[in-house]
Order: structure tokens, then C-alpha cells, then sequence
């Protein structure tokens, strides 16, 4: 009996002959995409591309049960697809692999066009909108997945029918003040941040100080004290001698003394950074004092009593003795042992930059030298503030941003995008098809009693600026095409003749590719320049705008041309239909239009954001008019999992 009678049977043999056939794309073979390949392949998809840009690390072991041991430092992408086809290996099913990123330039709208459904197992946000933006542009289905610990959803995203993964307002990623990194930590992710990305990069790392300095005077003109200012800006420049003393046989102990004693008592002599409510003034860290067992602990700060302080009767020793049968990372350091693993640290790394001095360090979560460094560190710095000091296994988790993988979670969240994907190609995806897909999306909560939910996506939201905008695919040699040509010929020619929603045209434009401005009516400096010039290549988008903005942009998406074609480029037949802009829109473009036009002439050499020309939109702009429960289950079930920056 065939191994895939059973299969057939299940989904009947209209559905299966179509999985047969379908030409489906993978993005990301890591902790969803290695178990999402192998239910593919069990399931009998016989035409599968998967591509990955990373390689096997040893942490992978654990949950990614397509790599062994001998896997690691190989790509992801190959690995994977030859053990997931060893799993049904005379079914005829074909597995193209590609170690590579997808926003690669050969990756462009004619490539995401040959695939009936993608599906996106994603660790990175800028790759997931990415992916977003070119199936939104080609009009193929995209099944979204996250994982987060024990949370997890899938999302089905139609074109036309779903929000797209841009819909949804993404939280900005956490940062802190640069003062309160330097002087005035409260929390130990501060610590930990000052240790990872201040001190040693200014001891063993690729260390810019110009951009350093451009940084605390951009701090000093946000209006940060400026005593503490000018002097972060002393210490700065007084590590350039430290840093040089490190190789030495007191190395080390120079370091500590400078950095935890030195530096905190020039801290403290700036009476008016203490007087703020809630700030608790540092207590420099004696080395000797340490070592022989004879330093006081300072008191530990109340955090939920407005920065008080809460009497600490640990001793240095006693929390090596309490948990001496820990395992070594969950275990509890003492002081005197948080100070000697950054003298062994220090040392080691020193010898390392001495071997090579040409190659600066990076501190990696997997690094033992790095993370011991980053973990003494935080927990001196800590200890000097009255702040909680963190485990090793803790200060690994916060240091190298790890979000708890669960392969039970991934394995759950796989099966569900195979299901979604047997959904969608069960029905009519034509572009003449009149139906939609009744798609759900799915999310895994912690509640044992119902732990999978689902709900119906809201439709596109009206003022996306990915979902809502128009794509037009222009297959172009762009070493024979200048932006004049696209400009004169393109622009002002075709784009002209295209039907627009009321009947007016577009008065002024402009021309961006990414943040970029190429042209507009007063600037015409490009003209003359080839588009491979300007870094226009295959996978690239020219952005029309009108400057008014009262119509959607028109997305040029630029594709490779066919190796026999005669003609420079070439344009659909059928010209698109250039919707209205909504009024939020036009309100925000004439709101921001003199602002817009400065920024424009000052940073075109730099690029300059997507926003500015009347696209932002803040997260309360993209609820209006939605019901309260819409609301909830955006908070709970997809913004809860970006916090975490879904894996």
C-alpha cells in the first residue's frame, strides 16, 4: 500500500492532487520552519523552497531536531531540507534549499509570483515585513507564525481580504536614556545593558568615540544635565589609557579601580544629579576589601517604595554556601565571586584581542568569555547601586534578548500553518474568483482547558501603507535606464494614462526608492544616471507620490528582465487603478509639508524615513473605528507576542 493512501484519504483527492502540485515557499528554517518542513514533506507538498541566511549553532540542539551535533556552523536551509526528505524519500517531492537572504536582489516580485503560498517562519521583524510587502505586491497568500515561551499564532494574510502583518501597529523596540545607562541605573537590565553594550565595547570591541560624543551632545541638547554630560565625556576620553593597561599584569585590577571606585566617587561629587526623587546615590567598590571578605554590601533599593532603600543581611559569602548545589548558572554569586570572574575574564579576553589586535570583539550570549565579562560586570555595577544582582542564566537570557523556546509550542504552531495552508488551497484563489477564503486566525494561550483561540482577521486597514497601495511590476535593465527615462516616459506617459479614482491626475510628484529621494519637479539632479547607479536593482521599489497626497503611492516593483528582451523595459498592458488616499492622509501630508520639505533637502545624502511623506500613522489612528473587542484581541493575542519579539 502507498504511503500516501492514508493522506489522500484525509483530504480527498481534489485537495491532495492540488498539494501535489503546489509550489509553496518557506522563509526561515529555525524553530518553526524545521518542524513546518517536515509536516510539508510527511503531508506530501512535492515542490517546497526553503530559505534561511543562518547557520547551526550549538543552542539550536535542543529544539531543532533536524540539526545533530555534526550540523553545526552549516546552513540551516541545506541541512534541513536534506533531513526533512529522508523522511518520505520516494514520494517524488523536491526540496530547493538556498542559503541566503530573502531580501536578496534575486528574490524580487517575478520569484514571490511563481509560488501559490508562502509561509513565514520568521525570527527577524524587518525580514517579516519584507515578505509582507512582496506577497501584498504579487497577491499570493501569506500565512504568518510566531512563537513566544508557551504563546504562539498563526495569521492568514489574502490580499484584499485580511489585514497584512503592516496592519497591525508594531511596538518600538525599548530604549534607554544614555545617562541613565552611565549614571543612573535603577533596574539590573541597565547594568547589564552598560556592561554588554558601553563597557565592553570600550574595552575589547570596535569602540567609536566620535560617535560617542555625538551622542552625549545629542543628549545634552534633549536637555540632560550638563555637569553629567561633560563629565561622561572626561571618562570617555580617560579610558583610551585603560584600555591600553589591560595586557598588563595588574590590568584588571586597574580597571575595577577606575571603574568602581574612580568613577563613582566623580559621580558623587555632583550633588544636584542626587536630589531627584528616587535616585540613590552609588558606593564605590573597594578591591581589597573584597577580596579579604571585610566589604559591607550596600543596602538593596526598594523598587516598589520609590527608590528607598531595604536593609540586605547577605553577606558577601553566604550566597555560595545557600546555594552551592545550584547548577552553575542558576546559582546566586557572591561579590568576591562576581570580582573574580571579571578578573579571569578580562584576562582572557585581553589575550584574545593581543593574539589579534586587528579584530575587535563582539560580545555573542554562546561566548563563555564575553557572557563571564557582561555577568560580573552587571552584578559589580548592580551591587555599587543597591540593585539586585542577576544569575548567570539570567543576565544570558536579558543580555542575549532570548525569548524562551519551547519545542512543544513550535511543533503546535507548525501543524496549525499546515492546516491553514491546506485551507487556503482548498479554494478558489483566481484572481476572477469573487469568493473569499474563510480564513481564522489562530493563537495558543496558556489556559489548559481551551488553549487554542481563534477569531476572524480584520479586513485590510484603510490607511496601510503596504496592503493599501498600489503595485506595479516593471521588468527594467537597469543598466541601460536612467531615472530620466522612468521619470519622462514612465511617469509622466503611462502612469498619466492610468485611471485615476476621481478623475484628477497627480499635479506634483516625487520619486523615492526606500528613504530615498531621487526626484521630484524642483530636483532633478538624477536624471542622467542609470538606475543601476543609483542602486536601483531587481527586488527594489521606485515609489511615486504625488506631494499633494491625495492618492495612494504607486510601487514600481523592479524585476530582471528576460534574457532575450529587446527593449529596455517593460510595462503591463492594463495600467492599475489609482485609489483616493484616505483623509488622515491628506491631513497629515499638509500638516507635516514644510517640515517634510526641510527634512527632504537636509538628509537626501543620508535616505530619509518612510514617514515623512505622509504615511505616519500613531497607533491610536489605526483603532479608530474599530469595536472594543477588536481592540482586546489585538492587545492580547498579537501586540502580547510582539513585546517579546515573536521567534
Amino acid at each position: 500500500m502507498p504511503r500516501s493512501t492514508y493522506t489522500q484519504a484525509l483530504l480527498g483527492a481534489e485537495l491532495y492532487e492540488k498539494v501535489r502540485s503546489a509550489r509553496v515557499l518557506v522563509v526561515g528554517a529555525g524553530g518553526i520552519g524545521s518542524e513546518l518542513l517536515k509536516n510539508l514533506v510527511m503531508v506530501g507538498f512535492a515542490d517546497i523552497e526553503i530559505i534561511d541566511l543562518d547557520t547551526i549553532d550549538l543552542s539550536n540542539l535542543n529544539r531543532q531536531f533536524l540539526f545533530r551535533k555534526p550540523d553545526i556552523s552549516k546552513p540551516k536551509a541545506l541541512v534541513a531540507a536534506s533531513t526533512a526528505h529522508s523522511f518520505n524519500p520516494n514520494s517524488g517531492i523536491k526540496i530547493n534549499a538556498r542559503h541566503g537572504n530573502v531580501k536578496e536582489s534575486v528574490n524580487d516580485l517575478e520569484w514571490i509570483k511563481g509560488f501559490e503560498l508562502v509561509m513565514s517562519a520568521l525570527d527577524n521583524m524587518d525580514a517579516r515585513r519584507h515578505v509582507n510587502k512582496l506577497c501584498q505586491a504579487a497577491g499570493v497568500p501569506l500565512v504568518e507564525s510566531g512563537t513566544a515561551g508557551y504563546l504562539g499564532q498563526v495569521s492568514p494574510m489574502i490580499k484584499d481580504q485580511t489585514e497584512c502583518f503592516d496592519c497591525v501597529p508594531k511596538p518600538a523596540p525599548k530604549a534607554f536614556p544614555v545617562c541613565t545607562i552611565r549614571s543612573t541605573p535603577s533596574e539590573p537590565i541597565h547594568c547589564i545593558v552598560w556592561g554588554k553594550n558601553y563597557l565592553f565595547n570600550k574595552l575589547f570591541g570596535e569602540d567609536d568615540e566620535d560617535m560617542e560624543i555625538d551622542e552625549l551632545n545629542r543628549a545634552k541638547a534633549n536637555g540632560n544635565n550638563a555637569e553629567e554630560i561633560e563629565n561622561l565625556k572626561q571618562e570617555t576620553q580617560a579610558f583610551r589609557e585603560v584600555k591600553n593597561s589591560l595586557a598588563k599584569k595588574h590590568g584588571p585590577q586597574e580597571v575595577f579601580q577606575k571603574v568602581f571606585s574612580d568613577d563613582v566617587n566623580r559621580l558623587l561629587g555632583m550633588e544636584d544629579m542626587w536630589n531627584k526623587e528616587g535616585r540613590v546615590k552609588p558606593v564605590p567598590l573597594n578591591y581589597k576589601e573584597i577580596m579579604y571578605g571585610t566589604f559591607v554590601v550596600p543596602p538593596l533599593r526598594n523598587a516598589r517604595s520609590n527608590g528607598r532603600l531595604e536593609n540586605s543581611n547577605k553577606s558577601i559569602g553566604k550566597a555560595a554556601t545557600e546555594h552551592k548545589n545550584q547548577l552553575r548558572d542558576q546559582k546566586e554569586l557572591s561579590l568576591k565571586e562576581n570580582l573574580e570572574i571579571f578578573i579571569s575574564s578580562c584576562k582572557r579576553l585581553s589575550a584574545r584581542v593581543v593574539a589579534s589586535p586587528n579584530t575587535p570583539l563582539s560580545f555573542d550570549k554562546d561566548d563563555d568569555d564575553t557572557l563571564d565579562f557582561v555577568l560580573a560586570t552587571a552584578n559589580l555595577r548592580a551591587t555599587s547601586y543597591g540593585i539586585p544582582t542577576k544569575t548567570r542564566f539570567q543576565v544570558k537570557e536579558m543580555a542575549g534578548n532570548i525569548i524562551p523556546a519551547i519545542a512543544t509550542t513550535n511543533a503546535i504552531i507548525a501543524g496549525l500553518i499546515v492546516m491553514q495552508s491546506l485551507n487556503i488551497l482548498s479554494h478558489d484563489q483566481s484572481s476572477t474568483s469573487s469568493h473569499t477564503i474563510p480564513v481564522r486566525n489562530v493563537f495558543l494561550r496558556i489556559e489548559p482547558a481551551r488553549p487554542l483561540g481563534s477569531y476572524v482577521p480584520s479586513p485590510p486597514d484603510p490607511t496601510c501603507s503596504v496592503c493599501r497601495d498600489v503595485y506595479v511590476p516593471f521588468k527594467v535593465d537597469t543598466s541601460k535606464t536612467t531615472l530620466g527615462d522612468f521619470v519622462n516616459d514612465v511617469v509622466k506617459i503611462w502612469l498619466e494614462k492610468a485611471e485615476f479614482e476621481g478623475g484628477a491626475k497627480m499635479v506634483e510628484w516625487t520619486v523615492f526608492e526606500g528613504g530615498r529621494l531621487l526626484a521630484d519637479p524642483d530636483f532633478e539632479d538624477n536624471f542622467e544616471r542609470t538606475l543601476e547607479d543609483l542602486n536601483v536593482g531587481s527586488g527594489k521599489f521606485l515609489t511615486v507620490r504625488d506631494e499633494d497626497a491625495k492618492f495612494r503611492p504607486v510601487h514600481f516593483c523592479i524585476c530582471k528582465p528576460h534574457s532575450n528582451a529587446t527593449l529596455p523595459y517593460i510595462l503591463p498592458s492594463e495600467k492599475p487603478k489609482i485609489p483616493l488616499a484616505p483623509a488622515k492622509l491628506e491631513q497629515i501630508s499638509s500638516e507635516e509639508s514644510d517640515v517634510t520639505d526641510s527634512i527632504l533637502v537636509k538628509t537626501t545624502s543620508k535616505g530619509i524615513p518612510n514617514t515623512v511623506a505622509g504615511l505616519k500613522r500613531s497607533s491610536s489612528e489605526h483603532e479608530d473605528g474599530k469595536s472594543e473587542e477588536l481592540k482586546r484581541r489585538r492587545l492580547n493575542v498579537v501586540d502580547e507576542d510582539d513585546d517579546f519579539e515573536i521567534l
